[in-house]
């Protein structure tokens, strides 16, 4: 007895409705974060029988996909609360962001191991508890194991997508290749599923080789463009594209299909771009390995495949410099709010910034911080990033002038397009608003490029 979970991961068609998204997208950004698990992962598994058309919530056809066994995670953490809720879910929601992470972890590989049968009732009836009128009882298929990708998302008001925070949603195709013993099992479904326990663990992809897949989704052209990114070797949370002014731009979420951006050509109007991508860890991908690719000419008026892959260039990137902490003492804006350290981080051609932190406002629950970047350097900058770990469990709710993306403790903050630019000596400043009580912030760095 298995449940299959549905989503509705398709895009619109017309430029119109594009552009309807990407309005969206823009005032939703940047995604919150912290959904990562480091250690394994207990829940419930159901299973479903295809990604969406034409694309999974990841924003990739199943034929794209680097594996054919593949997983849903939770859009949602709201148990016992069943209600449909904006996607992706902005920072002021972050309590209720699933392991999903808004699209974060998409592309990532699960290894999932095969837990306990229920004998009784495993419906996922909302409301309802898990394995009504009966138990969990261990037998032969426990213990046998799969490495699947992240590849869709379960937001299904059911208790098993909302009640459940561990819980995966698994390709029915899947379910008899669990291996135990070196054997794939066989025959776990449909006679001895009943929609099992299972735990579950981020793992490295099998056997990676190569390098990236870009391809352009479906409606991509010269003034809208959106790419798929996959064959990852450690997801993706981020891509960067070199714009027509010659610095590097934070791309935008397709919605919250995580591994599709919208990204901007080299050249005002052009169709070649430049792109540069971030794991999940927020490390540069083959230390900043650049993109180079052109949009194809079937796609100038508009791609009409859902998935139009394309070849590209590579170019060695620079290497993300390492942080060298300072003495320097921050200035606090306030005489009773802790203020943090600042580091200092260097590029060849007298190229460098510093950033300090001050709490300007607290309340029951929350404050707020402001960073003051300054170019310490004797070059303008073209752009920055700031970077800090939380001392707590506190999350960011609302920024300003920056686009932030938070994983776990840490926090990893760029430039906006009109505040990336500092002659030498200049400061800009970017705020939050943060929940929980104000600490020190460790590892307070910047970044200039």
């Amino acid at each position: 007895m298995g449940s299959a979970s549905r989503r509705i991961a398709g895009r619109p068609a017309v430029l119109a409705a594009v552009a309807a998204l990407v309005l969206g997208v823009s005032l939703l950004w940047p995604w919150s974060s912290g959904a990562a698990p480091s250690s394994p992962v207990t829940g419930n598994a159901t299973h479903f029988d295809a990604l969406g058309a034409p694309y999974g919530g990841c924003g990739l056809p199943q034929e794209v996909l680097d594996a054919p066994d593949f997983v849903a995670l939770n859009v949602y953490n709201t148990p016992g609360d069943y209600s449909f809720y904006p996607r992706p879910l902005p920072p002021s929601q972050a309590a209720k962001i699933g392991l999903w992470d808004n699209g974060r972890n998409c592309g990532r590989f699960v290894q999932v191991t095969i837990g306990d049968y229920c004998t009784g009732v495993n419906d996922g009836a909302p409301g309802q508890p898990f394995c009504r009128n009966g138990s969990w009882v261990s037998d032969s298929y426990a213990g046998a194991q799969l490495t699947m990708v992240v590849a869709d998302s379960c937001g299904d008001a059911n208790a098993w997508c909302r009640d459940d925070p561990g819980h995966l949603d698994l390709s029915t195709a899947s379910l008899n290749r669990f291996v135990k013993n070196g054997v794939p099992v066989g025959d776990m479904n449909p006679a001895h599923w009943n929609n099992r326990r299972i735990s579950w663990s981020y793992v490295a992809p099998p056997n990676y080789t190569g390098d990236l897949k870009l391809g352009f989704l479906q409606g991509s052209q010269r003034y809208w463009t959106a790419v798929a990114v996959s064959h990852l070797p450690n997801g993706v949370h981020g891509v960067e594209y070199l714009g027509a002014d010659g610095t590097w731009q934070q791309a935008q979420p397709d919605s919250d299909m995580g591994q599709a951006f919208l990204i901007g050509p080299t050249a005002t109007a052009g169709t070649a771009y430049a792109i540069r991508v971030r794991d999940a860890s927020d490390a540069l991908v083959n230390g900043g390995r650049v993109y180079r690719f052109s949009l194809p000419d079937q796609c100038l008026s508009g791609c009409a495949a859902a998935y139009t892959g394309t070849a590209y260039t590579t170019e060695p990137g620079t290497p993300t410099p390492t942080s060298t902490p300072t003495t320097t003492p921050t200035t606090p804006t306030t005489t009773t709010s802790p203020t943090t350290p600042t580091t200092t981080t260097s590029t060849p051609a007298g190229v460098s910034c510093t950033v300090t932190a001050a709490v300007t406002t607290t309340w029951s629950g929350g404050h707020q911080l402001e960073f003051t970047v300054r170019n310490t350097g004797s070059a303008a900058l073209t752009g920055w990033t700031t970077t800090f770990t939380f001392a707590g469990s506190q999350q960011l709710i609302n920024t300003w002038n920056a686009v932030p993306a938070q994983t776990g403790h840490q926090v990893r903050a760029a430039n906006q397009t009109y505040n990336g630019t500092l002659a030498a000596g200049a400061t800009t400043t970017w705020g939050a608003t943060v929940s929980g009580d104000p600490h020190p912030l460790e590892g307070l760095a910047c970044t200039a490029r």
